[in-house]
């Protein structure tokens, strides 16, 4: 089934390319036809998982490269269990509501809806995969479709945005790659679940150096200071398409990274290094929310506030904690929902007003009394509002990395002061006060692929947020045997 999940988009993109030239318009159905299949997986391999069953579950697995005669291999493994199933369940909906969204797409159709299908297959097989080299392979793969769709479709400075994405990323990758290498080597295999179950003593170059060579990487994709820079370039000149599968789960391959493979792989090393990460967790929480305040360009804002809000994962990951490891798992999965449907809300905004200009907007709520709605619900929870889902991550980052690092989650916490002080404030100046006769002739959020996308994301949000264990008690099942291993270091 897993493999099924993986590469059923990636058949779908190969059913477009190959559609003669006068069949174009299908492009959309058929992408909208697999996306929705793989949905659907998704919510059946989120619903099977066995709650009493330890390790790995659904797992395909075969040999895939033999080093000769050395007994040396490269396994083709994929499996889920509570870390990773919730992150397939978001890879389908933030891969459905992509097509949704780019239903208006007239460049290139063919190429844009198969460059957005390989993308969700490459994402998909990150957060399955159970080798590292093949999880180095599709980490890799996700570059192509991100720097086409930038590049080709995107605004402002579109190729200059693709390449700095490209550049920072292949340099973490690099770093990565490097210590895969050395930790395979030294152990003689590149399972993920052998290597956790006999994390390597010794290497042929020192523990921390492995350590912080493959989370370089994942700190670049998370993405945390300094090496956030090419976040908002990226964000703002994607089309909305892209912009809603970076946020919801591209940044997401680097908290899974650290919970997947640096955490229970190297846990001495993590344990060694977890002040420094939480510093890192808490400068990065109110320097992104410092930054966001300063943005007049809605989809700058939002991008901006992704580096503050990824500086929770971190922060939970340095807790070295159950309660803190869960909190993250919980804000990944939170905020790649609520930042995927900001970004839709902004994107609808965009096709209507043909700006993004905080300054030129005012009473937007008048005219689009739907979509200011969804936007101020999604605003809310970015905030954490209770009852929604970013209230539930954020509570339980906070409440698992107090006791661990109280100086640093106190400073998060004030991060939270600034995200309602950004939020309030742009959902003031754009959708209150008195109608503008400059917008009286737009039109609400009624196309029924506009209405599904933000109804799939209001779901998750709205329902996890009043019924956390929908999630929590999935999470906790993947969490605790890492716990367990991070503990044991300490």
């Amino acid at each position: 089934m897993l493999s099924v999940f993986v590469f059923l988009p990636a058949v779908g993109a190969l059913l477009i390319a190959t559609l003669p030239r006068h069949r174009t318009a299908d492009a959309r159905w058929i992408a909208l036809f697999f996306s929705a299949i793989t949905f659907i997986l998704g919510i059946v391999i989120f619903a099977r998982l066995d709650h009493a069953a330890e390790g790995y579950q659904l797992v395909d697995h075969f040999e895939w490269i033999r080093a000769g005669d050395t007994g040396f291999a490269v396994q083709y493994v994929l499996g889920v269990d509570g870390l990773s199933a919730p992150l397939v369940l978001l890879t389908g909906l933030l891969g459905l509501a992509s097509v949704l969204v780019s239903w208006r797409i007239e460049l290139r159709v063919k190429e844009y809806f198969a460059w957005l299908l390989l993308l969700e297959t490459s994402v998909a097989g990150v957060f399955t995969s159970l080798d590292l080299i093949q999880f180095f392979f599709f980490w890799e793969l996700e570059l192509l479709p991100m720097y086409m769709l930038i590049s080709i479709w995107g605004s402002g400075r579109p190729r200059y945005s693709a390449m700095k994405f490209l550049l920072f990323t292949m340099a973490g990758s690099a770093l990565m790659l490097a210590g895969f290498l050395v930790l395979g080597l030294q152990a003689g295999t590149f399972d993920i679940a052998a290597l956790t179950a006999n994390p390597p003593a010794e290497a042929l170059v020192p523990l921390s150096i492995v350590f912080w060579l493959i989370i370089a990487a994942f700190l670049v994709k998370l993405p945390v200071f300094p090496v956030h820079t090419w976040l908002p370039d990226a964000h703002t000149d994607a089309p909305t398409a892209v912009s809603v599968m970076l946020a919801g789960v591209l940044l997401k391959m680097g908290g899974y990274g650290i919970l997947r493979i640096v955490l229970p792989i190297l846990p001495g090393e993590a344990q060694d290094f977890r002040v420094i990460l939480a510093a890192i967790a808490a400068f990065s929480v109110i320097y992104g929310a410092i930054l966001t305040l300063q943005q007049r360009d809605l989809k700058r804002l939002v991008a901006y506030s992704s580096v503050s809000h990824m500086g929770y994962v971190l922060l939970g990951v340095s807790a070295m904690g159950a309660a803190g490891l869960s909190g993250a798992a919980l804000q990944m999965f939170s905020h790649g929902v609520i930042t995927g449907l900001l970004f839709i809300v902004v994107g609808v905004m965009y096709d209507r007003t043909h700006t993004r200009q905080i300054s030129d907007m005012s009473g937007l709520l008048h005219q689009m009394p739907l979509l200011g709605l969804v936007a101020i619900i999604a605003g809310f929870a970015a905030l954490g509002l209770p009852a929604l889902s970013g209230f539930v991550a954020e509570f339980a980052v906070f409440a698992g990395s107090l006791q661990a690092h109280p100086a640093a989650t106190i400073i998060s916490v004030f991060g939270v002061v600034l995200a309602a002080g950004y939020i309030l404030w742009a959902v003031q100046r754009v959708f209150t006060g008195p109608a503008d006769e400059r917008w009286s002739g737009l039109g609400d959020a009624t196309e029924w692929y506009e209405l599904a996308a933000m109804a799939a994301m209001l779901v998750f949000i709205i329902g996890v947020g009043v019924y956390p264990r929908l999630l929590t008690d999935v999470v906790e099942l993947g969490i605790e045997p890492i716990a367990l291993i991070v503990q044991a270091a300490a």
